[in-house]
């Protein structure tokens, strides 16, 4: 598995320009071996259907591997004819490499492959990659596997397809669709920092960059596609499912292992909306659900424990109150470590007299199941004491979750320390007052080049906004389709002027960089 260094961490996801001088904003690769007869039809269909539908400049780019019939030739020819398209001749076989390559080297900020068969309906290719330049997503793949999708093609196919998406959810805990779909998107600036973890280099390529992008938190779009079956295709299914299953067996392993540096594709703190504190919205519910049950289970089989030993030396009420009383002391200091992230001594003892209290209703609710069992029969089984018991702290779990986050723990309020060690952003205090800000860098779409203009730098026919000094989150660009000189940066809801408005952000229409706006005075 690959550990060689990457340029870094990823930026926060901004939608792209509305229009980029001289860089193409998608480049659709076609990665071919010995495909002379099927290349120039598909490249010429693409391209007709680039042209009349994708409201942004493209490129198709033809990656040859290792071909040895005439495919160089065409696609050499189609390169000289068809000023759009780009010929990229490897000397070695393998589409992951070759995909690899071309992506490593294109400046395109949105990156595509697609099947040399088009067996996928092109009508599915701007919902693909609309995602990935809204910024909303980050790798976009067809899925053959939807439920609106519709698919034509043997039942051998069908089969083998079914049975690997199911391997590998079940070995790699793989929640995308579909991996073997030869219609997938993903962003430069994130191909940048994933393909040097990737080391397969062919047929296996997809589900590998799939599988570590989804572990390390990126954001997969699927999109239903239709698909018809090509019945001339030259892959070799046995050959290419046992290679599949070998690397499975390598991912996994490196997973368990911890081999991988997948922290390299984390985003800045702050572009994930539930970094952000938000009033009255709860956090992490589901997270102290886990933790409180895990506690919970732990807690109950040490109070069960502690019963039996009691129980030998003394009554069922005696033994109930003792075990009730250790247990709970430890049940209170492990919730407020490991459920509710309170660190420190600060409020200890204040909070196990409030768990003392909780424990003081469980004992009324497990003292009061003994004494109607002992009620209603003399002498009760031992087992059936342990059951009723049972019954009767699972009612005092629940009402004990609720006591701890609505009382016990509830005076982390805003401004104090997370469990994970980031302090909360500050808040503006009043309408109109200024949103502390911190200088945060900008990231371009195409290609870096030295000694080239910043993002953040005014261009010629325009005047940057100044920047307060202070910001915690990163700036996300509004930019307005018939304005091409000055991408002005607001935060939702801030008004060029630095005062606070309506939040709602108007979504505009995208338009072509020679289209006119009607009430553009130009």
């Amino acid at each position: 598995m690959r550990t060689d260094s990457s340029p870094g961490t990823l930026p926060a996801r901004e939608h792209l320009p509305a229009a980029t001088a001289g860089t193409p904003v998608l480049d659709v690769v076609i990665p071919v071996y010995n495909e002379e007869k099927d290349l120039q039809p598909c490249v010429r269909r693409l391209h007709d259907h680039l042209t009349r539908t994708f409201p942004y400049p493209f490129r198709i780019t033809i990656a040859d591997n290792a071909s040895t019939d005439t495919t160089p030739l065409v696609a050499r020819r189609l390169a000289e004819r068809v000023p759009e398209v780009r010929n990229f001749r490897l000397e070695q076989k393998g589409r992951g490499r070759a995909l690899r390559t071309v992506w490593s080297a294109s400046d395109a900020p949105i990156l595509a492959y697609m099947d040399v068969d088009l067996s996928t309906d092109l009508n599915a290719l701007l919902p693909l990659v609309a995602p990935l330049i809204s910024g909303h997503s980050d790798l976009a793949i067809g899925s053959r596997l939807a439920r609106s999708s519709r698919v034509v093609r043997g039942p051998k196919r069908e089969f083998i397809s079914r049975a690997y998406n199911l391997i590998l959810r079940g070995s790699l805990q793989a929640r995308f669709s579909d991996a073997q779909c030869g219609f997938k998107a993903i962003r430069r600036d994130v191909a940048q920092i994933l393909l040097p973890l990737v080391e397969d280099t062919g047929w296996f390529f997809d589900t590998e960059m799939l599988v570590l992008a989804e572990r390390a938190g990126l954001r997969i779009h699927e999109v239903p596609v239709d698909w018809v079956d090509d019945p001339n295709s030259t892959v070799h299914i046995v050959k290419t499912a046992t290679d599949d299953l070998k690397g499975v067996w390598r991912v996994g392993r490196a997973l368990a292992t911890g081999s991988l540096s997948l922290d390299r594709l984390t985003r800045p703190f702050g572009d994930d909306p539930r970094d952000r504190d938000i009033m009255d919205v709860p956090k992490g519910l589901a997270r102290q659900l886990v933790g409180f049950c895990v506690v919970g289970g732990l807690s109950t089989l040490f109070y069960l424990l502690l019963y039996t030993v009691f129980r030998q030396f003394g009554g069922s009420q005696v033994a109930n109150a003792l075990a009730l009383l250790v247990s709970a002391v430890a049940n209170t200091a492990a919730n407020r470590r490991l459920t509710f992230g309170v660190r420190g001594r600060g409020g200890a003892v204040r909070h196990q007299v409030q768990g003392l209290v909780v424990f003081g209703i469980g004992l009324a609710l497990t003292s009061g199941s003994l004494f109607a069992l002992n009620t209603a029969t003399s002498s009760p089984a031992h087992s059936t004491e342990l059951a009723v018991l049972v019954a009767a702290n699972l009612a005092a779990t629940v009402l004990r979750f609720l006591l701890f986050r609505v009382w016990v723990f509830s005076d982390r309020r805003e401004g104090d320390e997370p469990a994970n060690g980031v302090t909360a952003a500050p808040r503006a205090s009043a309408p109109g007052a200024p949103f502390p800000h911190a200088s945060s860098p900008t990231y371009p779409t195409g290609a870096p080049q030295s000694g080239g203009p910043q993002s953040g730098a005014p261009r010629s026919g325009g005047a940057a906004v100044p920047h307060p000094q202070t910001q915690p989150l990163p700036q996300r660009h509004v930019v307005h389709p018939h304005d091409h000189h000055t991408t002005n940066q607001f935060r939702a809801g801030e008004a060029a002027d630095g005062t606070w408005r309506d939040a709602t952000m108007q979504m505009l229409p995208v338009r072509r960089p020679h289209d006119t706006d009607p009430g553009d005075a130009r």
